[in-house]
């Protein structure tokens, strides 16, 4: 037997941009079943609403059923991430060398084998809007690493988040090798409050800018001292030189904050290597009835997956490009 599917579609007035589907799946006990989509297309003169109806078959199941719809974003890491570390280059910052360049090593190693580019700069910006180092590419090791630490330029001032804006707006040899449609990662590390009154005075001034970055595909994370209570620092720091700006920034982008007083940042920057990923699979929240997942990309069904079952996880075959909406949409077992 099959039943009949309806497709509501409210076509919204003309605009020029997009914007993202809103899927809202019901079964009832009625041969009907109704799927509404909102979505925005291009109409007649009128400029009024229109509502078109798109029949399908589809098998009837005879389920009553809950259905449960997961989505993410695929990161643009999916066609690369660019890596910056933005470090504070004053004498206080000596003593953590051998972390720093342990930390970058394991950054190096738990990327990607493919398609990331890694540069290093000071926090002055005043150095950071002349850097002109090419950056660390797969093949590279700790010796490379090591050659362009000795080689970055220096200097005093401790104002990460202008440095960031110097190096990435004004500085020229940014735009030889930083990519537009690759994910961007910043790694601030500072024993110090970030300084930055130019471009950012306030921490929501560098989130709002940031944010506007790489199709929403940038990321954050900080290395400094964090509070008393969380620090495993011998001697306390003083709380000035806590990084509370670094931390609000950070956690806005829900990225890795490590104590600049571990032994081994490694685990840490490990963690915010991961968040740039791309998605090869993807493990649902529940158990399904297998035969009903459906997935969607950007709206439009896709086929290119499979389910295992033995550890509940939808697997691509193909997997989806940076920047686009991914949804699985199941009904629940047992349900």
């Amino acid at each position: 037997m099959k039943k009949l599917l309806c497709l509501m579609v409210m076509l919204a007035v003309a605009v020029t941009g997009c914007q993202s589907p809103d899927y809202q799946v019901v079964y009832a006990d009625k041969v009907t079943e109704y799927v509404e989509v909102e979505t925005v297309v291009y109409v007649g003169d009128t400029g009024e609403p229109d509502v078109v109806y798109v029949e399908v078959e589809v098998e009837d199941t005879g389920w009553n059923d809950e259905i449960w719809v997961e989505h993410f974003t695929q990161p643009m890491g999916a066609d690369g991430v660019d890596i910056l570390w933005i470090i504070d280059t004053s004498g206080s910052m000596s003593r953590y060398d051998p972390q720093l360049i342990a930390g970058i090593e394991a950054m190096m190693n738990a990327l990607p084998e493919s398609g990331w580019r890694l540069a290093m700069l000071s926090n002055d910006p005043s150095t950071a809007s002349t850097e002109a180092q090419f950056p660390l590419v797969p093949g590279d090791d700790v010796e490379d690493a090591l050659d362009m630490y000795a080689l970055m330029g220096r200097g005093h001032r401790e104002e990460g988040f202008d440095s960031a804006y110097e190096y990435i707006v004004n500085n020229p040899y940014a735009s030889t090798w930083m990519r537009s449609d690759a994910a961007l990662l910043i790694v601030f590390v500072s024993d110090e409050e970030d300084q930055s009154d130019e471009h950012f005075p306030l921490v929501s001034d560098f989130t709002a800018w940031y944010s506007t970055l790489r199709m929403g595909s940038a990321y954050l994370a900080s290395i400094n001292n964090v509070e008393h209570a969380d620090s495993v620092c011998t001697t306390l720091p003083n709380p000035i030189d806590i990084g509370d700006r670094y931390m609000e920034a950070t956690n806005y982008f829900g990225g890795t904050i490590v104590d600049i007083c571990s032994e081994d940042w490694s685990p840490g920057v490990q963690d915010a290597s991961i968040q740039v990923e791309p998605h090869e699979e993807w493990p649902l929240a529940y158990e399904p009835k297998p035969s009903s997942i459906e997935v969607f990309l950007n709206g439009v069904p896709n086929y290119d997956w499979t389910y295992d079952s033995s550890e509940n996880k939808v697997l691509f075959t193909v997997i989806p490009s940076g920047g686009v909406l991914v949804e699985i949409a199941y009904a629940l077992k047992g349900a």
